[in-house]
């Protein structure tokens, strides 16, 4: 999927202004990503019991020297620091693996073991990670795993550093926030298809790494593709300031649902003088909402909790370390970077509201906005992962909607409809074509890809329309500092000239889908009812769970899919007995496995049957550059 097209010459001035502008010669940041280097991993490829690779420790051994014309400059100085992969020591006693996956493991030595912190997104990486911790500080009991947030890249692996049955038995204890378990299954569960899909984009899953390919995401190079797990927590924390013991070191917690997860939260450890900032401080522009798509994130709740934290912790703190990037030490410095990181924030949100009080729509003031020139030359402030321009117009979506109240916007024509009119308004396909060839040359790869779009969801048939549009996608990835934007261009540019590349890394698991409450079962199915198809049914079914004492009526009636707790006095069509383990096999229509396993069906079979022939799965490969 390399890209043949060349280099531009606006991407190339673009880049060398961007050269010019930025603080290159501050080097602090190369200092601190390869502070405390222990050992690094031998190199080669990680792979799970198949001989599927998951993780490949030399696809980025192309990121070396100069930026290329082909990268971003500052870009590919992101992608230089997120490519150090080794054991690190944090402080004595703490120390991360990074370069392992997106995310860091961090292992926190207490008396006679160890806490494992975020166990990255697959139980292989996390397996190796532990091992090279291992065979540097010698075997540890793992007493506890904290999960700071819920998302997968932070708790995929825990089977690779625990098991289950030390879970159930209390052996190591599973620390999380409160919500966690809720909030990390259902995010996968209810739009999780095309989440998925969308996040091939976004972390160029299926892009070669090289120069005119994937560079990074941002936060780290790119997602595991491992099993992902998943282990309930067995200690909920709920209150800010609470702490907990083990095997005699004290955590003190702090609350921050909402934040960059909605179930997160910060720790403190005093032995170390160390704190966590899960992934709230980051050493780039974060996302208010992701490009893979997501519930908006708040940015004012988000920089509270970075004030709080400065409050909490500031004058007791030696060493700050996260979920992402490298640590940072030295209270002065520390106090910099979390004061950057909230002002960054709480600047997006403020300037924002107080532009669009001034009748501003998202998409202008995405354009107008300035950062003070302190957050402006800040390296941890630019958007690599997130950007000013989709945080702005996530902000403007969570205050006012998609709707900008421009009554022309108000029914606009589908994509099709509205690209075979602007087509034929500007004099058909060809004189489009050649009017986007003229915003290529001049550099104007913004309009040039709105010109072409257009032709192809007019004819998706049109290759001259196609390629035009793969290189000009190139163009926008060459120069773009953000990781994700740049990945979203070339994965665009791919399925252009080839094929539907489909959703490489599934998010849900076994594990996950074990996970979901009945309710979380029950939507799920609810949101698979083809509801035209099921229009003229009327169907009542009892779920009956033996193993926690609770019954459920369900009904689909009028296209729409109902759950009630109750035990229903009138009598339904059909009654299924089962334990709560079964029900996901039941919404992934194995009936035979279920009543293997023990469930009972009584009454008439076929309403079971008929419900489940409406259910309607998501496509993990709908078309996103072309039309359906």
């Amino acid at each position: 999927m390399n890209s043949s097209a060349p280099v531009s010459e606006a991407v190339i001035q673009s880049n060398l202004k961007v050269l010019a502008t930025l603080p290159f010669a501050d080097t602090r940041d190369f200092e601190n990503a390869s502070r405390g280097l222990l050992a690094r991993h031998g190199g080669g490829t990680i792979t799970d019991d198949s001989g599927h690779v998951v993780w490949d420790f030399n696809r980025y051994d192309f990121l070396a020297g100069d930026a290329p014309a082909s990268v971003n400059p500052s870009l590919w100085r992101q992608g230089l620091l997120n490519c150090q992969q080794g054991l690190f020591e944090v402080v004595e006693g703490i120390y991360q693996v990074r370069g392992f996956d997106i995310a860091n493991i961090t292992f926190i030595e207490t008396d006679t073991g160890v806490v494992i912190m975020d166990p990255l997104t697959a139980a292989e990486t996390a397996r190796a990670a532990h091992a090279l911790y291992t065979e540097h500080r010698g075997p540890r009991p793992v007493k506890a795993v904290i999960y700071t947030h819920s998302h997968a890249d932070h708790f995929g692996g825990v089977k690779g550093v625990m098991t289950q049955e030390q879970a159930d038995s209390g052996e190591v204890l599973v620390i999380a926030p409160e919500g966690f378990t809720e909030h990390a299954v259902a995010e996968n569960v209810y739009a999780g298809t095309a989440m998925a899909r969308r996040a091939a984009y976004m972390y160029g899953a299926a892009l070669p790494a090289s120069a005119v390919g994937q560079v990074g995401a941002g936060l780290n190079q790119t997602l595991a593709t491992g099993s992902i797990t998943l282990i309930a927590p067995t200690v909920l924390i709920t209150t800010t300031g609470e702490t907990v013991n083990v095997d005699g070191l004290e955590i003190e917690f702090q609350m921050a649902p909402g934040s960059e997860a909605p179930a997160e939260m910060h720790f403190y450890l005093p032995k170390y003088r160390a704190l966590c900032m899960a992934e709230n401080a980051s050493h780039s522009l974060h996302n208010l909402l992701t490009l893979r798509g997501a519930l908006v994130r708040d940015p004012r709740v988000w920089a509270q909790y970075i004030s709080h934290a400065i409050e909490l912790f500031g004058d007791r703190t030696d060493v700050e370390f996260g979920a992402h990037h490298w640590p940072t030490w030295g209270q002065e410095e520390i106090r910099e970077f979390l004061t950057v990181q909230r002002d960054l924030y709480s600047y997006l949100h403020d300037q924002t509201l107080r532009m669009l009080n001034q009748g501003l729509t998202g998409i202008e003031i995405a354009e107008q906005i300035q950062l003070p020139p302190a957050l402006e030359n800040a390296w941890s402030a630019r958007g690599y992962y997130g950007s000013v321009s989709h945080n702005v117009k996530a902000i403007y979506q969570r205050y006012m909607g998609w709707f900008d109240g421009n009554p022309a916007h108000l029914w606009q024509h589908v994509p099709t409809e509205s690209a075979t009119r602007y087509v034929s308004a500007l004099g058909g396909a060809d004189r489009t074509i050649e009017l986007a060839h003229a915003a290529f040359a001049e550099g104007d790869f913004r309009w040039a890809a709105t010109l072409l779009d257009h032709v192809v969801f007019a004819d998706a048939s049109n290759m001259a329309a196609r390629e035009l549009l793969a290189k000009t996608y190139d163009q926008l990835a060459f120069g773009i500092e953000n990781a994700t934007w740049r990945n979203f261009y070339l994965s665009g540019a791919a399925e252009l000239r080839g094929e539907n590349f489909g959703t490489p890394t599934i998010a849900t698991s076994p594990d996950m889908i074990a996970q979901l409450e009945i309710t979380q079962v029950f939507d799920a199915i609810a949101i698979s009812v083809n509801g035209p198809q099921a229009w003229d049914l009327d169907l009542s079914m009892d779920w009956i769970f033996a193993d926690q004492g609770r019954q459920f009526r369900t009904t689909l009636k009028n296209g729409v899919f109902v759950a009630i707790e109750k035990k229903d006095s009138s009598p339904a069509q059909v009654t299924i007995t089962l334990a709560k383990p079964l029900l996901p096999l039941f919404l992934m229509g194995q009936i035979e496995r279920a009543t293997a396993a023990g469930a009972v069906i009584e009454g008439d079979a076929s309403v079971l049957a008929t419900l489940l022939g409406t259910l309607q799965p998501g496509n993990p490969a709908f078309a996103i550059v072309t039309p359906e």
